[in-house]
């Protein structure tokens, strides 16, 4: 068979490819599927916080960074061996008129958290926890376990 054959037999396929790739190169389209991509990477970018976890020899250290969060929307729970962050944030927006009316009021709750895994259970009276400047730092004592000793037989 020769190469022109071949061309033309999947001419109409590649007709119909061309077509679809022309269609979301064009603008609006290809705004729409970089905002779902975007999306799908991070589908609630302020729900999100970043928290670090580090090691001392008698201690763990988790650091949260919480900018703009007041200490009283902070809550903090242990379960287990894991250590849950949460964030409740109410915003409220109030309009008024000159007269002092409310002619507008809006109210957000956004709730975000985050569970952190320890290696050993957690003695929640032995942890301590400040929050200064925005950031969060919870000090969890390390447990001490038992050594068993290996018997001869």
């Amino acid at each position: 068979m020769s190469d022109n054959k071949k061309k033309d037999r999947n001419e109409p396929f590649g007709d119909i490819m061309k077509s679809m790739n022309q269609l979301f190169h064009e603008k609006p389209v290809r705004g729409f599927l970089q905002t779902m991509d975007d999306f799908f990477k991070n589908p609630f970018p302020a729900a999100q916080f970043h928290v670090e976890v580090s090691e001392k020899d008698d201690y763990h250290i988790i650091s949260a960074e919480l900018p703009g969060v007041n200490k009283e929307q902070i809550q903090l729970d242990v379960l287990d061996n894991y250590i849950t962050i949460t964030v409740n944030k109410l915003d409220s927006i109030t309009d008024e008129d000159e007269n002092r009316q409310i002619t507008r009021r809006q109210q957000s709750f956004q709730r975000s958290s985050r569970t952190i895994p320890l290696p050993q259970p957690i003695n929640e009276k032995k942890v301590k926890a400040s929050y200064t400047n925005g950031l969060l730092q919870i000090k969890v004592p390390k447990q001490k376990g038992k050594t068993i000793l290996l018997e001869d037989e």
